[in-house]
Parts: C-alpha cells; structure tokens; sequence
C-alpha cells in the first residue's frame, strides 16, 4: 500500500473556532492552530486520494491545502458540519472528467440521497452544475479505490452511531462518545490515533478531554491526536500539559506513516 499521508483540514467542531461573536480568548487568538475549521481530513496512499466527510469548509480547505483531485470520499455521519460541504465536489468532477465514488454505512447513503436529491436523482430534472457521485453501500473491511478500509463504528451519543475509519495504521474516529469493544478490537498495532476530544466538560454525544484520554490509553497508539475541538483548548497552553502521546491536532496538520 505504501506510505500513508494525512492532513488534518479541519480539526473544528461544529461552529469551528472562532466561533461566532464569541469573545473568548481562544476565538481572539492569533495563533493559527487556534483556528479550527470544521472537521475533516483528506488521506493519500498507493496514489490514490481519499477525503473523510465534506464539511461546509470544503472549498476552502482544498484550496488552501493545493488538493488537486479526490478520487473517493468516505462519509462518516449525516451531521450538516461534516457533509454540507458535498456540492463542492462537482469541481473535483469537472476537472477529473470522471464520477466519484461516495461510500458510508446504509443509512448514511439513504440520507445522502434523500437529502441531496438534486444530486442523485436525475428525474427532478435538475439542470445546473451538480456533483456526479457513486453511492456504495459498505461495512466491516472493504477496497475504497484499491485501498483496504476497515468501518470502525462509534457511539455517538445513546441512540446514533459514527463510523469512523481506519487505514494502515491510521484511525480517524471524529464525534465519538463511545468505542465498543468489537470496534477497539480492530485498532491493534496503531501508529496514529485522531479521536474526538470537543471539550473539557462532559457532553453527551462526544468524548471530553477526559474520556478522550482514557481511550487513548485503552487504544495504545504510538501517538494520539485529538480533533473535533472546541474553544475550550488554547493550543500552546495545552500541548504544554497533555500527557506524552497526545497531542493536539490542527488545521493542516500533517502525519506520514509506512
């Protein structure tokens, strides 16, 4: 498969940071790690260019990330901040001269379809510029473009489910409030952990730092990142107190794995 790459686009939660009107101090930083768009991260491996989630920063993201293609997204939930993003693949499309392959759980793609009906049903006549996407239905390990993926499925919250993804090495578990033990069971032998850590206080549907940390342990990756972030976390501050291992992630952070 080769070396594995990941940039971070968007290491944000819902409102990204700054979020609007706030005054606090981590939304009137200059730092640029205390800018967080919303969550998202684009893999390269064995030549192929796989994006997890369309979020509403999509064009932004690639623009300033120089993405020249997408050859396949992989959907996490139908959560607006990580799909509404989804229109701006038509680019992608124009460019490649050539449809895209979309793949997420049954009901991730009932969604996509039902809501994005402009996109996947040619009968509403619809005549504009559209994204030209091919929905997969998949689970447990399947070939995304010719790159082994593993499902990773997550509470998020009592009654929802996440499925987050591993690749390689690599795991990428956004909004997450819970791993059941099938699901840690198939993230042996991590180099790189990105899991959901959106703030200090508990939340009911994502991790807080406290619980993210705890899986970090459980997990046992080489080296942790948390993402979905808040404006609880002002970057300098905190990477100066988390435990060895754990990091921060970033807007256009970048990691790269055999």
């Amino acid at each position: 498969m080769g070396n594995l790459k990941i940039t971070v686009l968007g290491s944000g939660t819902s409102t990204g940071v700054p979020t609007i009107g706030c005054q606090c101090k981590v939304c009137q930083s200059s730092n640029p790690k205390n800018k967080r768009l919303r969550s998202s991260c684009f893999v390269e491996c064995g030549g192929k260019s796989i994006l997890i989630d369309t979020s509403p920063d999509l064009r932004q993201q690639a623009l300033t990330h120089c993405i020249p293609r997408i050859d396949a997204v992989l959907f996490t939930h139908n959560h607006a901040d990580h799909v509404h993003g989804i229109d701006d693949l038509r680019v992608f499309n124009a460019w490649q001269n050539q449809e895209i392959p979309i793949f997420g759980d049954a009901a991730m793609i009932e969604h996509l379809i039902g809501k994005f009906g402009y996109i996947f049903k040619p009968s509403l006549g619809y005549a504009g510029f559209v994204p030209k996407l091919i929905p997969h239905v998949v689970s447990g390990q399947f070939d995304c473009v010719g790159v082994p993926v593993t499902m990773l499925p997550c509470d998020h919250g009592p009654r929802a489910q996440t499925m987050n993804y591993r690749i390689g090495n690599v795991a990428w578990l956004t909004d997450t409030s819970g791993i059941p033990e099938a699901t840690r069971e198939l993230m042996q032998s991590l180099d790189i952990l990105f899991v959901d850590g959106l703030r200090i206080k508990p939340h009911k549907t994502h991790f807080n730092l406290e619980q993210a940390l705890d899986a970090a342990i459980k997990i046992g990756a080489k080296q942790t990142y948390l993402i979905h972030l808040a404006h609880d976390y002002d970057h300098d501050e905190f990477e100066k107190i988390l435990p060895d291992g754990v990091k921060l992630a970033f807007d256009g952070l970048t990691v790269t794995v055999p």
